[in-house]
């Protein structure tokens, strides 16, 4: 300190102080007018840069009048870079948490406008949150004078022992980075895995793939076990997909007459149930001579896996009304019993021994002793 301090100096410091608060709050009012215009717009980022300049913005003017206040007192060199030290790392931390906050935000929304989907892949935004608090951390420590270089060379050889200690963590964590990177699986996707397990994919994070199915519950699978497992994705290389629907009509039934009915129904669902495809080509097929009528598939377009079944509920319904219409029928399946009585045998043939009688039952039993034959 080169001179005492004075009452001009405080007095300078606090309005320094006073307007770097008072700008901080005027900022804040400001960007909160600007965020609900924001809202207006269908571009999600400007809500995410905005919200976190409201933020960093009122913290930027505090640390700068407290900077202004501090160089108006008659402070000695070392408490003055410890100041100057103190104030730029908390500057390098405000920003890289907020900097954290809105990269993470426009990765989070540029996965939720590819996918279409409120879930996105969270092992992304995790993964670029992370790295930029690190940096802005490494960045904060230098910037106070800590060396950094002995940190890093720690780091390094603790990630060593970590990472044979969380090998399955780590497992799972590069097979969710690989399915992501190799575009096999992302959230929206319907799959279903040769275990049996079934659903549309919320989330891929850093340890589990979550699946929702068609009863509203979650299945967590790990995403390692995703990434051996055979799987069938709905959604690649599209989402349209056909239906097939299996039907019969009697022997007597007109097919050509049949054939038509059919493509009618076929076309009137297309076109009126929602999910359906309307330019899809409506086919028939018969396939097969069964017992008690002549079966047939018919191929329904569908525009993703859940509407299927809302599709065939429509669709049956249609048909059998049609059908009934039409007098088409359509046979139970029916079986031919025959019942054969059994043919009366040849007459018992005559003992070789005519003079010999029967035993008694008791000596056929074996509770008495053999009657000798009569003589």
């Amino acid at each position: 300190m080169n001179r005492s301090l004075v009452l001009h100096d405080w007095v300078v410091a606090g309005i320094a102080l006073a307007a770097g608060i008072a700008a901080g709050l005027l900022l804040r009012v400001l960007l909160r007018w600007l965020g609900k215009h924001a809202l207006r717009t269908r571009w999600t980022g400007d809500d995410i840069i905005v919200d976190a300049l409201r933020t960093i913005a009122p913290w930027a003017a505090a640390i700068a009048g407290t900077a202004v206040s501090a160089s108006a007192l008659p402070l000695t060199d070392r408490v003055a870079g410890i100041v100057n030290h103190s104030l730029t790392a908390l500057l390098v931390l405000v920003v890289t948490f907020t900097a954290a906050r809105v990269i993470a935000g426009l990765v989070q929304s540029l996965a939720q406008s590819r996918t279409g989907v409120a879930g996105s892949a969270t092992i992304f935004v995790n993964i670029t949150r992370v790295v930029v608090v690190v940096m802005g951390v490494l960045v904060a420590l230098e910037s106070v004078g800590i060396s950094i270089a002995p940190l890093l060379t720690a780091l390094g050889v603790g990630g060593l022992a970590v990472a044979l200690a969380l090998q399955d963590t780590l497992a799972n964590l590069f097979a969710g980075v690989h399915i992501l990177a190799s575009k096999t699986v992302q959230p929206g996707d319907y799959i279903r895995l040769s275990s049996g397990e079934e659903g549309y994919v919320v989330d891929i994070n850093w340890r589990n793939t979550v699946v929702r199915n068609l009863s509203n519950n979650l299945v967590i699978i790990p995403n390692g076990r995703l990434a051996r497992t055979n799987m069938t994705n709905y959604a690649r290389p599209e989402q349209e997909l056909t239906v097939l629907v299996q039907a019969g009509v009697g022997y007597d039934s007109d097919l050509e007459h049949v054939e038509r009915v059919t493509l009618d129904v076929v076309d009137s669902v297309m076109t009126d149930i929602s999910g359906a495809l309307p330019g899809h080509e409506a086919a028939v097929r018969f396939h097969t001579f069964a017992d008690s009528r002549i079966n047939f598939t018919v191929i329904l377009g569908v525009g993703e896996f859940s509407d299927q079944y809302r599709i065939k509920h429509e669709f049956i319904k249609r048909l059998h009304r049609r059908y009934r219409a039409e007098g088409i029928s359509i046979p139970a399946p029916a079986r031919t019993v025959s019942l054969q009585q059994d043919v009366p045998g040849p007459p018992a043939k005559a003992t070789a021994f005519p003079h010999q009688r029967e035993a008694p039952a008791a000596a056929l039993s074996g509770l008495s002793e053999p009657v000798e034959p009569s003589r």
